[in-house]
């Protein structure tokens, strides 16, 4: 009787794991092919394609290149209105202070849009004189 159930249970895990193996797979493909992309440039002191706007509940995949010469990139998880201890409205797959935008590079910046609102980015890599005006949006809709 021990032989016959070791016997069914090598035949059924080795199954049981690989479709387990290809549902994970699928998954996270979707995952990653349900996520909305959005190309940005950065150059002399400007963002392409700003405001940016995205639905709430949307994954976002934020290509950001810098054209002309290195850039930052810099964003808060709350938005603009709420207090700065509020809850995440932005939920990114790898937080950072400060992206750096490498000249003629493309960084992906990964985020859930999970609360509406206006949420204001800037550069924080000190590009120039107007450095300090180089900013956009992401605005998030119900």
């Amino acid at each position: 009787m021990k032989k016959i159930a070791k016997r069914f249970l090598l035949s059924i895990v080795p199954k049981s794991l690989l479709g387990l193996a290809i549902f994970l797979s699928l998954s996270v493909r979707a995952q990653v092919q349900s996520a909305q992309v959005i190309e940005v440039t950065a150059k002399k002191y400007e963002y392409s394609n700003s405001p940016v706007h995205v639905k709430i509940g949307t994954k976002v995949q934020l290509k950001v290149t810098a054209t002309d010469h290195d850039h930052g990139f810099k964003i808060s998880a709350v938005p603009d209105a709420a207090p700065p201890n509020g809850a995440n409205g932005l939920i990114f797959i790898s937080a950072h202070d400060c992206w750096q935008l490498k000249k003629g590079e493309t960084t992906t910046i990964e985020f859930l849009a999970q609360t509406p609102g206006t949420y204001a980015f800037k550069c924080c890599h000190t590009c120039g004189l107007g450095h300090k005006g180089m900013k956009g949006q992401i605005i998030v809709e119900p």
